[in-house]
């Protein structure tokens, strides 16, 4: 099995507002950038959604190394809310329902098929590749901002 490094981040400017995600794939000497964004998002969203697209990159199954600085991403596996979660039916401890359940279900769809280790990184701080990915992800927001000031233009 291959083992693969991927970083994550999602940013949003206003929550809700415009929203990009970004993923960082490495697998030995080759690095693979992705990103996109949303009109209307939440930052959560985006740092799930961050997730989802990097594991969806990967043609087979691998070893993957997640590298984030969201504790909302993190949390959810490291103190097994995602568990609780689903076993719950997609309901929290207060009983009200977990936000973002479409996202939650896609990703554990997507990690079914691969052996995952997440690991909390401090954002916004000396870690390259971390801030490559927020880079990526507020270059989105700025991409969906132009276009919506070109479109208002017209």
């Amino acid at each position: 099995m291959k083992t693969v490094t991927l970083y994550t981040d999602g940013a949003c400017s206003g929550n809700p507002g415009p929203g990009g995600w970004a993923a960082v794939l490495i697998y030995k000497d080759v690095k693979k950038e992705l990103s996109g964004g949303e009109a209307h998002t939440t930052n959560n969203r985006m740092e799930v959604l961050a997730a989802i697209r990097g594991l969806e990159a990967l043609n087979q199954p691998c070893k993957v190394n997640i590298y984030t600085d969201s504790s909302y991403l993190f949390n959810a596996f490291d103190k097994g809310w995602l568990f609780n979660w689903s076993k719950n039916n997609w309901k929290k401890a207060d009983k009200k329902p977990v936000e973002n359940q479409d996202l939650w279900e896609k990703l554990l769809s997507v990690a079914r098929s691969h052996v995952i280790k997440w690991n909390k990184v401090k954002g916004h701080s000396d870690n390259e590749l971390n801030n490559r990915c927020d880079e990526l992800a507020r270059l989105e927001i700025k991409k969906l901002r132009e276009n919506a000031e070109s479109a208002s233009d017209a």
